[in-house]
């Protein structure tokens, strides 16, 4: 015990330091390195992104109870997520609010029987298209626009499903790389709780397949 007593004496100011540091990644902000390309074109592999923690609640700290409810998830924002059916942290934009009905047919999402509408996108630097060639579109949605990647010869069985109505506490989530993305039409929907911040920013980016050389124009771009 005593010589316990003298390592926390000795090291108390980096000590305090650490537990300061997760107390902020846990409750305040924190990045997540995405892995996958279930977000391309708008997050790419590699990508460090920012997560806000205080977006949606006040969390007590290395849990997910809510202290204080701040607001709601609303369309169009990329949130992360802790799935219990996943089994895994994601990262997916919001499509259903509770109460929506949902629906997609050849990959046009309808919100509410009214169908979101496409023009042409056009995209660099995306690794995958190599091997799966792909299509951008921008999707829009009332004011809500963002990009959305199609695979040119590998359509996702999943390009058609619904209508089904989003319960209460829940949300609909899809990736925009909507032919290559483990999203709510394959783990249902998501609990209002499992979501834990928002991403508005890139931290940094490192190009895996460029020897993780850092990506400089993505450092502090905006998602859109």
């Amino acid at each position: 015990m005593r010589t316990i007593a003298k390592f926390l004496a000795r090291n108390k100011g980096f000590i305090t330091f650490m537990l300061c540091m997760i107390v902020f990644r846990s409750a305040v902000a924190d990045w997540n390195v995405v892995p996958t390309g279930s977000m391309q074109p708008t997050i790419k592999i590699g990508d460090r992104i920012l997560v806000d923690k205080l977006a949606y609640d006040v969390r007590l700290p290395l849990t997910h109870i809510s202290l204080l409810h701040l607001a709601d998830p609303q369309r169009g924002d990329i949130v992360v997520l802790d799935s219990r059916t996943a089994h895994e942290r994601l990262v997916k934009r919001v499509i259903g609010l509770p109460g929506d009905l949902i629906a997609m047919r050849g990959n046009v999402v309808f919100i509410n029987g009214r169908a979101a509408s496409y023009t042409l996108g056009s995209y660099s630097g995306i690794h995958d298209d190599l091997l799966n060639p792909a299509r951008y579109r921008i999707e829009h949605y009332g004011d809500i626009r963002h990009a959305i990647r199609l695979s040119v010869n590998w359509p996702s069985p999943a390009s058609n499903f619904g209508p089904v109505k989003v319960p209460t506490g829940q949300y609909l989530l899809l990736g925009d790389d909507r032919d290559n993305s483990m999203d709510s039409r394959y783990f249902g929907f998501f609990a209002r709780d499992e979501i834990v911040g928002r991403s508005r920013y890139v931290v940094a980016s490192l190009d895996p397949q460029h020897h993780y050389l850092p990506r400089i124009h993505r450092f502090g771009a905006p998602l859109d």
